[in-house]
């Protein structure tokens, strides 16, 4: 089996279509369906099934994906040691970041990097922090900077470089708005603005009010923050958003509690060789958590 036709068979099942799968291969649909062709000749079955435009794996696909992974996954990996062996900062490097983290935490980061490191292509995805985190492990990515999870797959490498401090608020005209001490359970009589809920950020928050045997009362949710500040802003009910985001439009509620802190960070394979162009970017991130670390003991 060649790798090409094995990338072709990839592509093909995660976009469930064969014209995509040629956009983002940047390759006719023909030449994408010959590729298929040769490999379910050489393995002599039949991997998709195409019904009109609906394109779905058969049993043999869906058995072929997990080990065509692996083998695109070594052979990318055993590539990436060989070039590390000039020492050059070159090549592609796959990053995964969230919306928030790559529009308010990555920029200067990038920036720099960039900047020392034209040689380098950088292929920026942006995704849920979860998507990110299967898709490290599945090979997909080198390396991702997100919101990181409140209990990492041991497989990964996982380094928090920020903590987000999490604040609950709602809009001026809300009617929990101007009170002057609030405990979670008051919170939970009025509907709220929230993170999706298979996200990170969400896990943390309802975790905290079920310590309290509270349900939050969820009205609507979105994974975006930027969204989300948007609905709280304008009366959809509050929300719980990071000191970033925070400005005039929202009003900030005096809620008794601990404090509610979730960590972004970075995160690579633990079985992946990574490579110069990986390396330099983590070689950035530790610079970043280094000095956050230095201004919250200088802090504390």
């Amino acid at each position: 089996m060649d790798t090409q036709s094995l990338r072709a068979f990839l592509t093909v099942a995660e976009h469930s279509s064969f014209s995509l799968a040629a956009e983002a291969l940047e390759l006719t649909q023909p030449a994408v369906s010959k590729r298929i062709a040769n490999l379910e000749t050489q393995t002599g079955t039949r991997l998709f099934d195409r019904i009109g435009r609906r394109v779905t794996l058969t049993e043999a696909g869906r058995t072929l994906l997990p080990k065509a992974r692996e083998v695109l996954v070594l052979v990318d990996d055993t590539q990436r040691a060989l070039a590390n062996l000039n020492r050059d900062v070159r090549g592609s490097l796959t990053l995964g970041t969230s919306h928030h983290v790559g529009l308010h935490r990555l920029p200067p980061v990038l920036k720099g990097y960039t900047r020392d490191y034209p040689d380098v292509r950088l292929d920026m995805r942006f995704l849920d922090s979860e998507q990110a985190y299967q898709a490290v492990l599945d090979g997909a990515l080198e390396l991702a900077v997100v919101t990181l999870a409140p209990q990492p797959d041991p497989a990964l490498t996982v380094v928090p470089v920020w903590v987000d401090h999490l604040r609950f608020v709602c809009a001026r005209e809300h009617p929990l708005a101007g009170a002057e001490a609030l405990a979670l359970e008051d919170l939970t009589h009025h509907e709220a603005v929230m993170p999706g809920h298979m996200t990170f950020t969400r896990g943390i928050v309802t975790e905290r009010f079920a310590q309290a045997g509270l349900e939050i009362n969820v009205g609507l949710s979105t994974n975006y923050l930027e969204t989300l500040k948007m609905m709280a802003s304008i009366g959809l009910g509050w929300s719980v958003l990071p000191e970033t985001l925070i400005d005039g439009e929202l009003c900030v509620l005096p809620v008794g509690h601990t404090p509610i802190r979730r960590p972004l960070g970075y995160l690579y394979h633990r079985s992946r060789t990574l490579s110069n162009a990986a390396r330099a970017m983590i070689e950035r991130l530790e610079v970043v958590r280094r000095s956050n670390v230095a201004t919250q003991g200088r802090e504390n």
